[in-house]
């Protein structure tokens, strides 16, 4: 059996592209590479970290209204890798000039982590290992 793969992409549904895009825009410093509308969906893609893309995903129909919340089934958070505590510190200065709100650096046994939420709620974080 081969090696567990690597994440190739993550999609965030998301209630309203003309609100998260730019959102994500600034937080990603980046274009785009994809906007397409499908039929069943629009999506809007970026790659970040050099072998993983980030789509947001609106649908036509979507099932409710409700805001993100980790404590339903499904997703909990996507985290980002960073290489220390330095980074995360220069992530946390990042965060405060484009004026999204976090949770400043934590720091556990396990690593050290930065916490934000997208404009739908969803939870987003920087995160550390510890060494």
């Amino acid at each position: 059996m081969p090696d567990f793969p690597t994440i190739t992409h993550v999609a965030l549904t998301v209630r309203d592209l003309d609100r998260s895009v730019p959102w994500y825009r600034q937080l990603f410093d980046a274009e785009p590479v994809l906007d397409e509308d499908t039929g069943a969906f629009h999506h809007v893609v970026w790659p970040v970290g050099g072998q993983t893309l980030v789509a947001l995903n609106q649908f036509p129909d979507p099932a409710d209204a409700v805001p993100f919340d980790e404590r339903r089934l499904g997703l909990d958070h996507l985290a980002f890798a960073c290489a220390d505590r330095s980074e995360l510190d220069q992530w946390r200065d990042r965060l405060d000039e484009l004026g999204i709100a976090h949770g400043g650096v934590v720091d556990a046994p396990y690593g050290s982590v930065l916490s934000f939420r997208d404009p739908d709620n969803i939870a987003l974080e920087f995160f550390a290992p510890r060494g």
